[in-house]
């Protein structure tokens, strides 16, 4: 009986000494911020890739910063802080390199993509083939040479003359068309969706399903194309290193890749 008593009290006391005991507070999950520097052509993919991988990194923020590649590589040169570059061109990951903000081993290619032209889905210029963007009256806007896609746009230009399907001044009557050049990809887009332009040319991956039911395309062969390579990599001195490289391997991994098909691009890794 006495043995019964103390394994009785002996519960008791352990009973009252677990409901006193305080309940563990949860980790505490350290905010952290992780800034994205990309090309413009990448906003919709890389703003979805940003949410995923918020939702797989407790108290992270992505914040992006997009522009025309030359832009970003501009404010990497000036000491701007960042995390991660994807560039449109090597051209532009080169200058980030150069100016000790990349390091060049770690730059890796991880989409494609390639131009087409796009006008008013009203086509009030009636344009049915490339050759229509040489007529008189045409009003033309295109990226600023400096831009990716405006460079792509003056090769395939430099292409075309050379194509006997083409008249040799049609590069000459198709520049006397352009009514503005700008900074980056989206404001082309913008600007032809609004109707401020007759045309434009993009890239394939810009045509997203709002896109489509604003404008129109017409194809560019691949004989007078530019596959642009997009490289990326994690900055440097960034802030936050792991960050930086977890979100590199996100965009290079099966899901990211698949994202980014989605809006487009043609992926780079296999």
């Amino acid at each position: 009986m006495q043995l019964l008593k103390v394994i009785f009290l002996s519960v008791l006391i352990t009973a009252l000494l677990v409901s006193c005991t305080p309940a563990a507070e949860p980790t505490k999950v350290e905010p952290r911020t992780l800034t994205v520097l990309g090309a413009a052509s990448l906003t919709d993919s890389f703003t979805e890739l940003g949410k995923l991988f918020e939702s797989r990194n407790d108290g992270v923020t992505v914040i992006f910063n997009f522009a025309g590649s030359q832009q970003l590589a501009q404010q990497l040169g000036e000491g701007a802080d960042a995390d991660v570059f994807a560039s449109a061109s090597k051209k532009y990951m080169d200058a980030a390199i150069e100016s000790k903000r990349v390091n060049a081993d770690a730059v890796t290619t991880f989409v494609k993509n390639r131009l087409v032209v796009i006008f008013p889905i009203d086509n009030p210029a009636g344009l049915k083939e490339l050759q229509d963007l040489a007529k008189t009256g045409i009003k033309l806007d295109l990226a600023d040479k400096v831009v990716p896609v405006g460079q792509y746009s003056l090769d395939f230009l430099d292409k075309a003359v050379k194509d006997p399907g083409f008249d040799p001044q049609f590069k000459d009557n198709v520049i006397k068309n352009v009514v503005s050049y700008e900074d980056n990809v989206k404001t082309v887009l913008n600007k032809v969706t609004l109707g401020e332009a007759d045309a434009g040319i993009v890239y394939v991956s810009d045509i997203t399903p709002d896109a489509a039911t604003k404008v129109s395309t017409i194809e560019i062969p691949d004989a007078l194309n530019t596959i642009a390579n997009y490289p990326i990599a994690p900055i440097s001195d960034s802030n936050n290193p792991e960050l930086a490289q977890a979100f590199v391997a996100l965009v290079l991994s099966p899901d990211g890749q698949a994202v980014m098909a989605k809006y487009g691009f043609i992926p780079a890794i296999k």
